[in-house]
């Protein structure tokens, strides 16, 4: 099963150096029935590309309580057995929740598809966004449509390969 594990610049630097995405257990976001449900759409493309984006706002949280990650959201597409995800079906439903899973094991970095990242030039608007997310969750909409200002970015695609050069 293909998972998106949200992390941020340092969260891979640490797994570049473990070898691995960890601790366990891990959140991450993937293709549920949930996520169908809620996506309405068969196109496997579609879908994939929504549990992304899912990944690109939790990536966006982990910036949040991170001010020393550089403005970034960052998300590593891996593949794992589907016996080692769960999602919380009392969860399926909540929008917060939609796509949601857990991984019960650290996966080690030669899993990896690829690497998902906001360009350079995104950085003033995911900084924007993420200091704006407190005030969002708590309804302000001003807040709402600066967090939405980063997903205006789309993210770039790198092979695993370049995760170092990513590092540098």
């Amino acid at each position: 099963m293909r998972v998106y594990v949200p992390t941020t610049l340092p969260g891979l630097a640490e797994a570049r150096r473990a070898g691995e995405l960890g601790p366990a257990p891990l959140d991450a976001y993937a293709v549920t029935p949930a996520l169908r449900e809620w996506y309405v759409s068969e196109d496997v493309e579609e879908l994939e590309y929504a549990a992304l984006s899912r990944a690109a706002q939790a990536s966006l949280r982990l910036l949040a309580i991170d001010p020393r990650a550089p403005r970034r959201r960052l998300v590593v597409a891996v593949d794992v057995p589907d016996g080692l995800v769960t999602a919380d079906p009392d969860r399926a439903l909540d929008p917060a929740a939609v796509g949601e899973v857990r991984v019960r094991a650290a996966v080690p970095l030669t899993k990896a598809a690829a690497v998902h990242i906001d360009a350079e030039d995104a950085e003033p608007d995911v900084a924007a966004a993420a200091a704006a997310l407190g005030a969002a969750d708590r309804g302000d909409e001003d807040a709402r449509f600066t967090v939405d200002g980063a997903e205006d970015h789309e993210l770039l695609w790198y092979a695993t390969q370049e995760i170092e050069h990513l590092l540098d």
